[in-house]
């Protein structure tokens, strides 16, 4: 069976200073979000995770948000190239700990740009966000690497949000679940479930019907259930002031095999 491992990051002593685009700055407390990481990391370790640190990157307030330094698909680590500058440093621990796992590693080149965060997989359809963290040379180079890999990889315009993932996400059967403020084309998707909060847009699967979000969607959280899944709720408060989601977090490995 194929192993569930995630890799995380301890939050960097900076978070205070991590980036914001679409929201108003506000205060964060860093020592909360210290213990709303740990409380994640368990969250995902009781449903079955492995968790692997990634080697902190104190200099670099951004860095929590690991999912954005690497694309995975079947056993290939794509090595991201950040649209921030200031993040670019954040790959290098995440290039580390994949080559370790055994995985194959290639790497995004200037001038693309191309954050995880961008990247949807349903099934063999991978969803690439263009916008402003990710470039019309990042998605060439992530459809070069994938493809012949078995991937359909489709461009999915992004101006209102940080990431494709701060606007969608997808259910176990392949649904994408979005916020139709935050989306620029709903009509991109095929099965299509709109939700009445942002949050509620972000899912991590745990496995089974179990879905981690955040506890900041309790309305979401009740039409998972009416649909018969079960929500799993984690506070990730002090993240979400800087765009964060219960998505960027950790970066899911569900098929290597070990």
């Amino acid at each position: 069976m194929p192993s569930k491992k995630a890799l995380v990051r301890r939050p960097s002593p900076r978070l205070a200073e991590g980036l914001v685009t679409h929201i108003e700055r506000a205060e964060v407390d860093v020592d909360l979000a210290v213990e709303q990481w740990e409380a994640y990391g368990e969250a995902l370790r009781t449903h079955g995770w492995e968790t692997i640190e990634v080697d902190p990157a104190d200099d670099c307030p951004d860095s929590v948000f690991v999912e954005d330094t690497v694309v995975m698909y079947k056993n290939v680590a794509l090595i991201a190239r950040p649209g921030a500058e200031s993040r670019r440093e954040e790959t290098a621990g995440t290039e580390e700990a994949v080559a370790a796992l055994g995985c194959s590693v290639n790497w995004v080149w200037d001038p693309g740009t191309l954050e995880g965060g961008d990247v949807l997989k349903v099934g063999d359809t991978v969803f690439v966000g263009r916008g402003g963290r990710t470039n019309a040379a990042g998605v060439q180079q992530l459809r070069a690497a994938f493809e012949p890999l078995g991937a359909r990889v489709v461009s999915v315009p992004v101006s209102k949000v940080l990431h494709l993932k701060s606007a969608v996400t997808a259910l176990p059967d392949g649904t994408v679940v979005g916020h139709i403020p935050k989306m620029d084309t709903p009509s991109l998707f095929g099965r299509f479930l709109p939700v009445p909060e942002e949050a509620g847009a972000h899912v991590v699967l745990l496995g089974g019907d179990k879905l981690l979000m955040a506890a900041s969607a309790p309305k979401t959280a009740e039409l998972y259930a009416d649909l018969g899944y079960e929500p799993v709720l984690v506070d990730i408060s002090e993240f979400e002031k800087l765009e964060g989601c219960v998505t960027c977090l950790s970066v899911r490995l569900r098929e290597l095999y070990v």
